[in-house]
């Protein structure tokens, strides 16, 4: 008997777009960036959504949202590009007030997941993409033939998206689970035409053909799992390889299947789920830095970062607008917290429990 869902609530974007969020499970928080075309209320049974919720909360808080123009986000929001999508991630992580946290990025949203660990990275703490790639269609092939190719697929998305007969998604559906059953094919469908308007799946679209995050993969040091299925219709596998090649710290994993969304039902997604469940699983640092989190103010927290990345009281201040008696005053009491006796033993034991990923 499937359980009931927890509710949906809502983060609100600096334009003022409203944002559908839902946190299902316990234990160490894992946010998903925004995938293809999600809908909060029909993720149990679609591809690879249900199956992650149901397998990834028996041991973490999953928090999944609806990108803008999506799904119970507001659908008429004012715009919708790779910056938007952005600037929309760093939204729910502030909403939900995650200090540290593990980022999954499926497909495009391995991208802004990439771009998120890239200009956070004392935020996150593993980075998980799947079928994911750093340089869109048009990015890694600029030929005429890909482009007209793009083209022809946002406009049959503009033109055919939101009817009732199902021809015109089915050339999507076929890319992404081109080894489903035809009832999976049908419920994946129509998931689609309820997710997005035709405009707005065709916006998306062209949006995604255009992503390159290709300068931001050196800038990422967290460890990264990359898993992609090696007979992927939608995103090349030589795509996958060459996103982990492109990442200092990262494990690359192929699965065996034509997928590009796994199904539960396929010999590859208890490959993934273990991959993955061993991946997250906390280590003593990741403990540590959560325990000391708990121990500071919100003040704090900022100051004992730039402290742990070696700036000195001058440039803390001046980081953060404070004077330096201020300064000085607050890292007396985070030695008092951190129970030790000066600045040395306060950076030693910050890094490590994983403050401090970048170092001045």
């Amino acid at each position: 008997m499937l359980q009931p869902q927890p509710p949906v609530s809502f983060a609100t974007a600096r334009d003022g777009a409203r944002l559908a969020y839902r946190q299902t499970g316990r234990g160490p928080l894992l946010i998903q960036a925004a995938a293809w075309m999600g809908h909060l209320d029909h993720e149990g049974g679609a591809p690879m959504a249900g199956p992650l919720v149901r397998g990834l909360s028996a041991h973490h808080s999953v928090v999944r949202y609806d990108a803008r123009g999506c799904g119970r986000s507001d659908r008429l929001a004012p715009a919708a590009g790779f910056d938007d999508w952005l600037q929309d991630l760093e939204c729910v992580a502030q909403t939900v007030a995650a200090p540290r946290f593990a980022l999954l990025g499926v497909s495009q949203g391995a991208a802004v997941a990439i771009a998120y660990a890239a200009r956070h990275p004392e935020r996150v703490s593993r980075l998980v993409l799947h079928g994911g790639y750093a340089r869109g269609a048009l990015v890694r092939d600029g030929s005429a033939a890909t482009l007209i190719e793009a083209e022809m697929l946002a406009r049959l998305a503009e033109l055919g998206w939101g009817r009732a007969d199902e021809a015109f998604r089915q050339v999507f559906t076929t890319q992404l689970i081109p080894a489903g059953s035809r009832a999976q094919h049908a419920q994946f469908n129509e998931m689609q035409r309820l997710a997005a308007s035709p405009e707005h799946a065709a916006q998306l679209m062209r949006g995604f053909d255009r992503i390159d995050v290709t300068a931001l993969l050196p800038l990422v040091r967290c460890p990264t799992l990359v898993l992609h299925s090696r007979d992927d219709q939608r995103v090349p596998f030589d795509e996958g390889r060459f996103l982990a090649g492109g990442l200092a710290d990262a494990e690359f994993v192929s699965l065996a299947s034509r997928n590009h969304l796994l199904l539960d039902s396929e010999a590859a997604w208890p490959r993934w789920l273990e991959h993955v469940r061993e991946f997250l699983s906390p280590d003593a640092a990741e403990r540590n830095h959560a325990q000391l989190w708990s121990l500071l103010t919100q003040r704090q927290r900022g100051l004992t970062e730039l402290m742990a990345q070696g700036c000195g009281n001058g440039q803390i201040a001046q980081r953060l607008g404070l004077s330096e008696r201020t300064v000085r005053n607050h890292l007396t009491m985070i030695f008092d917290r951190l129970d030790v006796e000066n600045r040395s033993q306060a950076i030693v034991r910050l890094r490590n429990s994983g403050f401090g990923a970048t170092r001045v």
